[in-house]
């Protein structure tokens, strides 16, 4: 009785213990296996090659492949050596060894530089990274834009040897591919640019148009010129020790045939017209054949067109070819469009997940109200969205033409799609939206008042909301002058009176983020005495800076903290920066400061990069606390379900317990980043055209970014700098500034007193102090 009742409280659990048991058994069979199969096989494959325990070591090596596991090599530096330190390379490009893939050298001369020689550059050198031009003798000006190389004769064989000699000697570690054409050949640059992108890079080939030698055999072969040919790096290579006996054993007036003949002879290589699957497509032109009419399927898969006798006959080849791979491109666009279309019906969204235009992505979808994407309103005449934040402003320039450019696309839209039925004739534009998705592009709503007119004449008002995209493009890299991280600084601080009592703050803040790191930057100390300090029995206001100055030249030997003396009645930042600028050389890169920022390494690494001499300044936005008086803690809390909190901003203290709140102040130009060389030319344009009382009293309402805005050429960068975080002050907005800088100086100061929550309640809080 006892053992039933106990087996039927096993039983649900009888198939877990039998499942233990058999595991367990399995385990320890296979263990046993493993262990009498003697050593492990990854030890005999990493073993010596040559030791008599790993006879075949390569054949191990591959079935153990699974198993073999990477030993790491610690770093050693023998410490009886020197340390140097380890120079990078200018570019990355460089380090890796990667190399471009395509160089076009076109051979030319002195009669026809100036005309197909031309004509070539602009037709295909948007398309190709390098492209060279070589003759014998040029004239005494190039053509702009143009790179060309002058070998000094005239003579075929020469001109040859010495293209070949330069490219080897100059780019032979650059370029993968050497495409060699002439002047009064076309070239369909996307299609050749896609063919070298199609070859392997490690063989000797010579690709082009294969004509036979007159009198020789199938086999020797060389590249027509006049349709081009390409030549492999690792051809050029080997082909370099032979170009000087191949000049003096070799004679012909041409120098395609010179260079197939150097080939064969010295390499035994020749000339042909397919490789590796890739067809070499060209087409010769008949002698006044109209382009236009041109349509045979030859013609129309060439590579290369020969031969072009003048410069417009280039720009109609050029011009039919553009229009051809139009066509192509729209097709392609057609069929993959029909295509997702299709595959759309399949997925579980069906068509309500079909974004338009067709291919594109859907517009953004904001998760709040704060990621929503704002329309701007226009009309033909004004836009209702402007930069300076008036209501109303007019159309014109760029915005000007953008809006005729869609209101034209628009209606050439309508006539394709109704015609022959009816023909629409715009009136005006009564509507007008647009807003730029970051995910798509230009979006575009327009209400058009149109003219309908059908086939027999008859004519009627209509109204039409049509929505349009003009789609992103292909990103492209903004080609940059090179800057380094190298550049010293120079950091001016301009110091009123009035700010003396925080500069050694400011000092302190300097030692420890860039006297203590030792940072490649110096400081200029400009001290601006009032017309009453300072003088005769008077203390010296600046006397604790100095003292702070001269504390830290003998705590960091070697820092040297240079200071001046200015005195003025009202001081403008333009007549300061005068006065620094004659003291420095032209190379000089400023940091202009204020004695409220605290700029580190990455602000200084920051300003170098942006910072270009002859192109750009840079102005940063710093980070501007709110007035501590509105604590954030007495922030209302916010709704119920409105999620969490937002990051802190730049200006967190944790040790506060709570993040200080704050903004980035954009009325503020006070900080700048330029080259002096940048600011004395601006400055020399803004003394040519204001002159005697209009430039003094222009210099009294104008700021330095206002100089470079104004009067110089270069790019105006502005961007928040997360890195200079000021603390609360108010700015001492001068009477003397222009009305705008006086505006913008007032408006930075009532922003900066607190967020819209902390001033309501403080109001609200105060409201109630007064009704009890």
């Amino acid at each position: 009785m006892r053992l039933s009742s106990l087996l039927a409280l096993l039983r649900p659990v009888l198939p877990l213990i039998l499942g233990l048991s058999l595991g367990c058994s399995l385990s320890l069979l296979r263990v046993s296996w493993i262990q009498g199969e003697g050593e492990d096989p990854c030890v005999e494959a990493v073993g010596d090659p040559g030791g008599p325990q790993n006879p075949d070591s390569g054949h191990r090596l591959d079935q153990s492949d699974e198993d073999f596991k990477p030993r790491i090599v610690p770093y050693y530096r023998d410490p009886n050596k020197p340390y140097k330190k380890v120079l990078r390379t200018r570019y990355i490009q460089t380090e890796l060894g990667s190399r471009e893939r395509l160089l076009v050298a076109v051979l030319t001369s002195r009669a026809t530089l100036s005309t197909l020689a031309v004509a070539v550059n602009r037709t295909v050198a948007h398309h190709f990274p390098r492209l060279l031009y070589f003759t014998g003798q040029r004239g005494a000006r190039a053509p702009a834009g143009m790179q060309v190389v002058s070998h000094g004769d005239e003579r075929p064989a020469w001109l040859m040897s010495e293209t070949l000699r330069h490219l080897h000697t100059h780019f032979g570690a650059d370029y993968d591919w050497f495409f060699i054409m002439q002047d009064d050949t076309y070239v369909q640059a996307p299609r050749l640019a896609a063919l070298a992108g199609h070859l392997s890079i490690n063989q000797d080939l010579y690709l082009g148009r294969a004509e036979e030698f007159i009198g020789a055999g199938e086999q020797a072969r060389y590249c027509h010129g006049g349709f081009g040919y390409f030549l492999s790096r690792s051809l050029l290579l080997r082909l370099r020790p032979h170009l000087d006996s191949c000049r003096g054993d070799i004679l012909s007036a041409r120098p395609d045939e010179w260079l197939g003949r150097c080939l064969i002879d010295s390499l035994g290589i020749g000339c042909v017209s397919q490789h590796q699957g890739q067809q070499y497509r060209s087409f010769e032109l008949a002698k006044n054949r109209d382009p236009e009419k041109e349509g045979s399927s030859a013609f129309l898969r060439a590579f290369t067109v020969h031969p072009v006798s003048e410069g417009t006959l280039m720009y109609r080849l050029h011009k039919r070819f553009s229009a051809l791979e139009l066509e192509w491109a729209y097709s392609e666009i057609e069929q993959l469009q029909a295509q997702i279309r299709n595959l759309t019906v399949l997925t579980p969204e069906g068509e309500a997940g079909l974004s338009w235009p067709i291919g594109l992505p859907a517009p953004f979808t904001p998760h709040s109200r704060f990621e929503v994407l704002g329309w701007d309103y226009f009309t033909e005449q004004h836009t209702f969205s402007c930069a300076d934040g008036a209501p109303k402003c007019p159309l014109q320039g760029a915005n000007r033409a953008d809006v005729g450019d869609a209101v034209e696309t628009a209606l050439e839209q309508l006539n394709r799609r109704y015609q022959p039925r009816l023909r629409f004739q715009k009136q005006r534009l009564l509507n007008g939206y647009r807003r730029f998705d970051p995910a798509r592009g230009m979006e575009y709503t327009l209400d058009l008042l149109l003219e309908a007119v059908t086939q027999r004449g008859h004519r009627r008002a209509l109204v039409r909301r049509v929505s349009l995209l003009r789609p992103l493009s292909r990103v492209e890299i903004l080609p940059m002058p090179y800057v380094t991280e190298a550049t010293r600084v120079q950091l001016v601080l301009p110091l009123p009176v009035a700010e003396a009592a925080v500069a050694p703050a400011f000092l302190e803040a300097f030692a420890a983020s860039v006297l203590e790191p030792r940072e490649h930057v110096l400081l200029t100390l400009l001290l601006v005495y009032g017309p009453q300090d300072g003088g005769r029995g008077a203390p010296d206001p600046f006397l604790g800076v100095k003292a702070a100055a001269a504390e830290l030249e003998r705590r960091y030997p070697g820092a040297r903290l240079a200071w001046l003396a200015v005195r003025a009645e009202a001081p403008s930042q333009v007549r300061l920066m005068d006065v620094v600028s004659k003291k420095h050389p032209v190379d000089t890169l400023f940091f202009l400061t204020t004695v409220w920022t605290r700029p580190g390494p990455e602000v200084l690494n920051r300003c170098r990069m942006n910072a270009i001499s002859g192109w750009q300044a840079f102005f940063p936005v710093h980070f501007q606390e709110f007035n501590p008086a509105l604590s954030p803690q007495r922030s209302p809390p916010g709704p119920p379900g409105a999620g969490p909190d937002p990051p802190s901003p730049p200006g967190s203290d944790p040790s506060r317990g709570a993040p200080v709140g704050g903004r980035f102040d954009r009325q503020a130009s006070a900080e700048g980043c330029f080259y002096n060389a940048d600011y004395l030319a601006a400055r020399a344009r803004l003394a040519g055209e204001l002159a005697g009382q209009e430039e003094e009293e222009a210099l009294e309402g104008l700021e330095v970014m206002d100089v470079f805005l104004r009067f110089s050429g270069l790019h105006l960068f502005r961007a928040v700098e997360p890195g200079l975080v000021q603390k609360f002050s108010l700015r001492d907005c001068s009477p003397r500034l222009s009305e705008e800088l006086y505006h913008r100086c007032r408006l930075s100061n009532l922003e900066g007193l607190g967020g819209r929550a902390q001033l309501a309640m403080a109001l609200f809080e105060q409201e109630q102090a007064n009704s009890t």
